[in-house]
């Protein structure tokens, strides 16, 4: 059995311990500034977004600090991430029927929520920990409700994502896990799974000073 609706790539998610943190390790990294984009209040996050491609952004995510603590555990590892650097985290997975995706994923990348910020909602696999799959290596799949997905109208930076390099431990395991579910030109064309020593995002992206790498 084939995965009817395969994923795309949506966005790459830049975890910081602030925005402003996350910004200036954005434009150290790319030469660019990224506008502010909204809050999660189910969350206590807020983020700064900028468009990557036709469809594709960069997230750059923190725990907001005017927010209450939620009950439960934040998103992208946030409540673990501490006084670390900001560093190119995690990716983010588009699919047109995240109900048909969960058949095919590893349960570790948790179950569907309900997420939204300011008049926007979404559906978004979350673990109840908060944590990663693979370490963020695989990505957490979301299903937008809407045309033109989110991405075509944030913010021209003039920035586009060439290819993303996945580094794990177990890379011949976390291969094996993307090719089954990611459409086979994002698979074969853009995405780079290599063996390390540790889990390491690294992305190259065209900008308006030429390629540059955030990871």
């Amino acid at each position: 059995m084939e995965i009817s609706h395969p994923l795309t790539i949506d966005h790459l998610a830049v975890v910081a311990s602030s925005l402003s943190e996350g910004c200036e390790y954005v434009k150290d990294c790319l030469g660019i500034d990224i506008p502010f984009g909204g809050e999660h209040p189910h969350m206590g996050t807020h983020n700064c977004l900028a468009k990557l491609g036709d469809d594709e952004f960069l997230e750059i995510i923190a725990i907001n600090p005017d927010a209450p603590q939620p009950s439960h555990a934040r998103w992208f590892n946030l409540d673990n991430h501490g006084n670390r650097a900001p560093y190119l985290a995690h990716w983010i997975a588009r699919t047109d029927s995240l109900a048909d995706a969960m058949e095919f994923l590893p349960a570790e990348v948790g179950t569907p929520k309900t997420c939204s910020r300011g008049d926007l909602s979404w559906q978004l696999t979350v673990p109840d920990d908060g944590t990663f799959a693979f370490g963020g290596a695989f990505p957490s799949v979301i299903e937008w409700p809407m045309r033109p997905f989110p991405g075509a109208g944030m913010q021209e930076v003039g920035c586009k994502l060439m290819s993303l390099r996945l580094l794990h431990p177990h890379a011949p395991v976390l291969q094996q896990a993307l090719q089954p579910v990611l459409e086979k030109t994002v698979f074969n064309d853009r995405i780079q799974v290599m063996q390390a020593d540790r889990v390491k995002l690294s992305a190259e992206i065209k900008t308006p000073v030429g390629i540059r790498t955030l990871g």
